[in-house]
């Protein structure tokens, strides 16, 4: 059993006063929310199992998902801020397979921007507590105006998919854009599956691998299902057809290189905007609504950093996305971000936006000494 951190009661003291409700999730969780939403870094650090009925379980990778979860089971009112502090268990490179993290998860809070801010600021303030005097870099990044440049600059559905998807995964997002300027050759198909790729016939291309399958004697069940092969299939030969300008790749290129302190970032994206002819719309407004926000909270906008290729490697976020790190700290110690599609996808009857941010404390207390 993992020790719990010396920081433990001043973490809860500290939820407490910022109105966040205790919550004890189970450590055995449903595995198909995870392997669905959670992103590939996350899935295949899972440790996997199964129940009596052959149902898929998995110890508790992270409590996001959980505390969703858990919010929906018990049909409690929003806006409700939660928070928790437990052992999540995944297979890592460096550290043990077991440890400690600490968060809020706020749902319900219809005002984005404020909400954002006072995640960031929840969690700067729990590193302050936990690590007095040393400094902090925050850096952010937010998947809506990555999206909505990829709209604006006119990319078609699949491409965004794909871009988006890799957003938070810089040797993805770099793959993506070596095929987006130099689209890869199609490989060789049989000359019926050929036909209905191209005539982009999902239903019979799926029939049509189904056949080839059980000639050959592959079940289904042990990897991908013949219609998930054809929608891929014919997903790879949109992407293949699609030749981007050299402005609009140009342009793409320019934004991923912006870095800036919050304080100017919203009118440094102005300027990209108006040099590549493109309106970022509503993403930019709630950009600088939140920037606002971030400010109200005495937090030092100018030490705070908008990297737009910046993300995170998990699936369910839709907005912001941020990290805190230590001077001095060779790992984050943060990360946090909006997630307003997952309840739904989750199973919530109506829409309900969340945000929300977990701490790294074997990180935090590795720091501190172990004291």
């Amino acid at each position: 059993m993992t020790r719990i951190p010396a920081i433990a009661p001043a973490l809860t003291a500290l939820f407490a006063e910022r109105s966040a409700h205790m919550v004890d999730v189970p450590v055995i969780q449903p595995a198909d929310p995870f392997l669905d939403m959670a992103g590939e870094d996350l899935r295949r650090r899972i440790f996997l199992t199964e129940s009596e009925t052959g149902a898929a379980l998995c110890l508790r990778p992270e409590f996001t998902i959980p505390v969703c979860l858990d919010h929906i089971a018990s049909q409690a009112g929003t806006p409700r801020r939660y928070a928790y502090l437990g052992e999540v268990f995944r297979q890592r490179r460096e550290g043990g397979n077991e440890f400690f993290q600490a968060g809020i998860e706020d749902l319900g809070e219809t005002d984005a921007a404020m909400a954002d801010a006072r995640s960031i600021a929840d969690a700067h303030a729990l590193l302050s507590l936990a690590l007095p005097g040393r400094g902090l870099t925050v850096t952010l990044g937010d998947q809506s105006v990555f999206e909505a440049v990829l709209a604006a600059l006119g990319l078609p559905r699949g491409w965004r998919m794909r871009l988006a998807r890799a957003f938070g995964s810089a040797e993805q997002l770099e793959a993506a854009l070596a095929d987006l300027a130099n689209p890869p050759k199609a490989s060789a198909l049989p000359g019926r599956v050929a036909e209905l790729v191209a005539d982009g016939d999902r239903a019979a291309l799926a029939a049509q691998i189904a056949e080839g399958m059980a000639e050959t004697g592959l079940s289904p069940a042990l990897g991908r299902t013949p219609d998930e092969i054809a929608r891929r299939l014919i997903e790879k030969a949109e992407l293949r057809s699609v030749r981007l300008s050299a402005e609009a790749f140009s342009a793409l290129k320019a934004f991923l290189a912006i870095r800036a302190s919050l304080d100017t970032a919203a009118d440094v994206l102005e300027g990209f905007a108006a040099s590549a002819g493109v309106s970022l719309g509503a993403a930019l407004e709630r950009f600088s609504a939140r920037a606002q926000a971030v400010a109200g909270h005495g937090l030092p906008v100018g030490a705070i950093i908008y990297d737009a290729a910046f993300g995170r490697p998990l699936d369910y976020y839709t907005g912001l996305v941020f990290e805190i790190s230590a001077e001095g700290a060779a790992r984050t110690l943060v990360g946090g971000g909006r997630y307003d599609r997952l309840l739904t996808l989750l199973g919530a009857t109506a829409p309900i936006p969340g945000v929300g941010f977990s701490v790294w404390l074997d990180r935090v207390e590795a720091l501190r000494g172990g004291a």
